[in-house]
Order: C-alpha cells, then structure tokens, then sequence
C-alpha cells in the first residue's frame, strides 16, 4: 500500500515531467542568444558546481568559486532568480555554458556606459599604484587612474590615497578590452569652478575669510579659499619683521585672513593676517620716547646691525656704529648673538616708516669724553705700546681707547724710518697729549714734545756769516751733509764746494772727515742750515796780502800758491 508522501512525489514529478515536456515543444524554448544576459534559477548547489535553469535543454553548470563572497560562503540558495551570461550554447547537444560573475561584468559596464554619458560620477577604491598612476576597484571592475587626474595639484605621498574611496567621472570606456579609465580631478575642478563662482558673488574688501595654505614662497603664502586663491604677502603676515613665511605657517594650515582687496575683474585678492591685530606701532613715539632705557632680544644679525625685539611685534635696529664706543667691528656678530637680552637706549622713532632706531654704546658713558677730561691736551702721559706700525706706536690709554704717537712724533733730530728701530712692543714711555678729537675719536701723542726743539735756537747759534766746523754725515750728487751738533745737520750744496764745477763730491769729500764752512743760509721753520766751503775760501783769499794774490801775475809762484798748495796736498793726503 503507497503512502500519501510517495504519491506526493509521484504527482509532483508527473507534473514536472509534464512541464518539461511543455516547455520542449514550446517553439520558444531554448531560444537564446550567446553573449546576453538571462535569468535563470538556482536548482542545485554542489561543492564545486552551482545548477542554474535558464530554461534551455539542460540547466549550465557554473563554478562555485563564482558564487563565493569574500569569506568562502556561497552566496545564494536553490531557488534564488540570478542574472547570467550565455557565454556558449550547443543545440544538438543540448547543453549551455554560462557565467554569473560575466553577467555581474557586462552589467557593470553598461551602468558606467550609462554614467559616461550621462556625465554622473561613480565611486570606487584605489587599489594599488602602478607605472602613470593608480588602479581602482569600482565594484567589481578595475579602472586605470592617471597620475594626472589624480588632484588639482601634485601629491606629494602617493601611497597614501591607496585604500581610500573617492567619487570619480568615467573618461573612457572599452568593453572589448575591459579597458576603463576615470578622473578624480575633473570632479575637483568642477568644484572648485562652482565654489569660485559662489566665492566671487559674495567676497569683498575687508571680509574675514577662512582658507587652507597651498603653497608657500619666499613672499608669500597662497591660501585656498574654496575655489579661489589668495595672496597672504609676508609683509602682512605679522607686524614684526619674519625672514621666511615658514615661521608662521605650514602646508594644510587652516587660516582665519582678512580681505585687504579684491579685484573681481582678474579675481586676484590680496589677503592680510596682521590686520586681526591691532597695530602695535600706533602711538610708537609715547610708548618709546627719545632716551628711554629698555631691553630687547636680539632677533636677526645683518652686516649694518642687530635688530632687536621690543615688544611682540616692534622692533628696531641697532647700528654697527652704535654699539661700541672703542671697538671698530666689521660684523655685529663681534658683540651680540640671536636671541640675547641686551639693553638699549631709544635714539630715534620714525612712526611713518616704522622704523626705531636703538644705541647700545649710548648704555654706557662716552670714554672719548671720560678721556678727555682726564688728559687735557699738553698731559704728560705714561703707557705701554701695544702695537706697532710704519706710520707710528698705539699707546693703551684707557679700556678700548688708544693714543697714537706718529713716526714724525718721535724725535726732532732722528731720522726714524720705522718706530721699530727704537722701540718694541711692551716698552713704557712718556709722551705728551697733543690732541683729544671725540668726534673723530683721534687720540694724538708725541714723544719728542717733552723737550725744546733744538732747531729753535740754530739761529741764535749758527747765525748767517758764522764759520762752522762739523762732521761729514752723508755725501750726495747735490751735495754733503754735515752734522755740526747731534741732530742738526748742515748742507753743502754742490754749487758750494768749490769756484771750480764739481763733477761729483764723493771725489773730494769722505764720511767721517771734519771739514769747516760758512752759514749761508738758516730757517728754523723749515729746518734748514745752509753751508758753504766756497765762500769760506773766498774770504780767506780776500784776507791774504796783496803781493801773494797778486805774485801769478808775475810769472811766478807766490808764497801764497805755494801755501794753498800745500793745504790741498794735505787734504787729498788725509
């Protein structure tokens, strides 16, 4: 006797034999085409296979693995109604080849035919980088993002886009190839286009903007207004003096700006970060008068000065020239650094220009005028001699001040070539304050002024007319020099040796040798002592008896010749 369950069964299988046999005869059974996409129905999930009826001859096996999601499982049941692709189908066989994840691709590509033209955006994952650019996963369909396209401005780390989602337009599309290509910027400028737009029918002059810093320079900053770009100047960046815009801000920043001016025409606004302050130079000069004492921080060494911080903001500028009353520096680095505290006095404030101007030197008293109320000009003064050079001797005076004493200072008599041949660094001397000039910070010393210039009385005691005797010091072309008491010398011009042309003295004359002469000439204010052996023999002749000057012209030598003679032969002897 059969159960109700096996005629159930029968029943059920009567009817789907019968169904089958229906669909076989039905003229449009089987009716499809290779290369499209019909639904068909899960009838029996396997391991390895996956049984999908689309109503054909046979059911099409497709692979499992299709069918599996990301964690192994399959992802459908018997029964379920799924989209596939008739990749190859056999009549006389009766059998069908199909696939779930072509049917999933083919679709796929016609909605991102039907983004493109329709100008829409999709969204999809960068997977990777590649040579040009990036590979993105739009859902199930990988795409090729160039470099290019990726931002309105080069990236500087490219690995860090890759896992991120972003919205992108479909360039191009080549379904033979599977070949797709996107843009992110496009959609970027898009945006930035209409957020400009928006931007330009609501910005003007004195507006507080907020923007985002994308590039930095060495004179300014360009800041991203949303579609628009602002100059934001380093002059109006603080309203203290900053080297570089990077002291201030960085990449990415976000800022708070207000518009200094807009040019709607070029849509060029300028842009200002100071001005949400205020302006700390306003009633400068009652803040800071004239002589004020205070202390700053050095904030930047340059070859003309330091510039000194005096409150956030204020600064000003002390001057090589202003920082030591003694010492001549070739560089401010010689006396302050970056970053010291030093105290300054106020000399100047220019409200207009912005400009103060301290003194450091001024911190402390004059020395030039400490010095010159301490050694009046004829002191008599004791140092030692720190330096020597060709022109003179540095004696230390005071801390920082030193007294020259020039080479012609020395001595009235000698002939000094170099203050070397007669003193050495270290030596104590006396010298005499000659002049004290504080403007030009020239202190001058003499060594020889501590006595009488022994050419002062040579014309009392060598008078024109006086018979002299001295020594040979020096013999010249145009003459000897004779030295009739130490340091005074005499000079016997050429012309004045002899009545008869002398060709060269050194001939007649030797150093060392005694020889007696006529004052012809003195000048105590040039120095000079004029001498003559000429005129001295002159006068001796005009002195000898008549008979012996005149006996030559006798015929005969006189007693005279014979005596002048004998003079002469004495002296070449000698």
């Amino acid at each position: 006797m059969s159960t109700t369950s096996e005629l159930e069964m029968g029943f059920d299988a009567e009817i789907s034999f019968e169904s089958a046999l229906e669909n076989y005869l039905n003229p449009d059974f089987g009716d499809l085409e290779e290369g499209s996409i019909v639904k068909g129905e899960v009838v029996r999930i396997d391991d390895d296979h996956i049984l999908v009826d689309v109503n054909f001859k046979s059911e099409g096996q497709i692979p499992a693995s299709e069918f599996r999601d990301p964690s192994g499982n399959i992802s459908v049941s018997v029964g379920d109604r799924v989209d596939v692709y008739v990749a190859r189908k056999n009549e006389m066989e009766g059998t069908i080849t199909l696939s779930y994840e072509r049917a999933k691709r083919v679709q796929l590509f016609n909605q991102l035919t039907e983004v493109q033209e329709k100008n829409g955006t999709c969204k999809g994952t960068i997977l990777r980088r590649i040579k040009g650019g990036y590979t993105v996963d739009l859902g199930g369909v990988e795409a090729f993002l160039p470099g290019s396209h990726v931002d309105l401005r080069p990236v500087p780390d490219m690995d860090a886009l890759v896992n991120q989602e972003f919205e992108f337009r479909v360039l191009k599309i080549n379904p033979r190839r599977s070949n797709v290509i996107v843009s992110r910027r496009v959609l970027l400028e898009e945006e930035r286009d209409s957020k400009r737009q928006d931007l330009l029918g609501t910005l003007a002059e004195d507006q507080m903007v907020r923007g985002r810093v994308k590039n930095i320079t060495e004179y300014g900053v360009f800041v991203d207004l949303g579609g628009l770009d602002g100059l934001l100047h380093i002059t109006d960046m603080s309203w203290k003096r900053i080297r570089h815009p990077k002291e201030m801000v960085s990449m990415g920043q976000e800022l708070e700006l207000k518009v200094l001016s807009f040019d709607r025409d070029n849509q060029k606004v300028s842009l200002g970060l100071k001005q949400l302050v205020p302006d700390p130079w306003q009633d400068i000069t009652a803040k800071f008068p004239t002589e004020l004492r205070l202390s700053g921080k050095v904030t930047n060494l340059v070859d003309y000065g330091a510039f000194v911080e005096l409150e956030p903001g204020v600064e000003g500028l002390v001057h090589i020239s202003e920082m030591s009353w003694t010492r001549k520096l070739r560089h401010p680095s010689q006396m302050v650094k970056v970053g010291e505290e030093v105290e300054v006095v106020i000399l100047g404030v220019d409200q207009d220009k912005k400009r103060i101007s301290l003194g450091m030197k001024q911190v402390k008293p004059n020395p030039w005028e400490v010095v010159a109320e301490k050694f009046p000009e004829g002191t008599v003064l004791e140092g030692a001699i720190k330096n020597i050079t060709e022109f003179g001797m540095f004696i230390g005076i005071e801390d920082g001040i030193d007294g020259l004493i020039h080479v012609s200072d020395i001595s009235w008599t000698k002939k000094i070539r170099h203050p070397s041949e007669a003193y050495q660094v270290g030596d104590m001397v006396q010298a005499k304050v000659l002049t004290v000039d504080q403007e030009s910070e020239k202190f001058t010393l003499g060594i020889k002024q501590l006595t009488e210039d022994p050419w002062s009385y040579v014309p009392d005691r060598y008078p024109v007319g006086s018979l002299v005797e001295g020594l040979v010091t020096n013999i010249t072309d145009f003459g000897v020099f004779v030295e009739v008491e130490e340091g005074i010398e005499g000079l016997v011009h050429v012309s004045e040796i002899s009545s008869k042309k002398v060709k060269s003295p050194s001939e007649m004359f030797k150093e060392g040798v005694t020889i007696q002469a006529k004052v012809i000439h003195v000048s105590a204010e040039e120095r000079r002592l004029g001498l003559s052996i000429k005129q001295l023999k002159d006068d001796e002749e005009r002195k000898k008896p008549k008979e012996f000057r005149s006996g030559s012209e006798n015929g005969g030598q006189t007693l005279g010749d014979l005596l002048k003679q004998a003079s002469e032969d004495a002296q070449s002897e000698e």
